[in-house]
């Protein structure tokens, strides 16, 4: 799989994972962020639960379950809001 793909697989998967979480996102940058790094961290979470994906649509999954995660990690530490 090409760089490419993997932009656009960290796109589309940081974009679902902050329709998931509550709100839309931090934006198309930081989603972006989100969506590599949260297929780092769900392809490692897969591999520590002995689950492997191929393919687009195996990579997409990893990397929104993985966003999703790591979503839900960030808002453990941050303050809620008040309003």
């Amino acid at each position: 799989m090409s760089f490419f793909w993997y932009i656009v697989i960290g796109l589309i998967a940081g974009y679902l994972a902050g329709k998931i979480m509550r709100g839309g996102g931090f934006g198309l940058v930081v989603n972006l962020i989100v969506g590599i790094i949260g297929g780092v961290l769900g392809g490692w979470v897969f591999g520590l639960l002995g689950i492997a994906t191929t393919g687009i649509v195996g990579g997409l999954i990893t990397s929104v379950i993985g966003a999703v995660l790591l979503l839900w990690i960030v808002s453990l530490f941050s303050k809620p809001k008040n309003g």
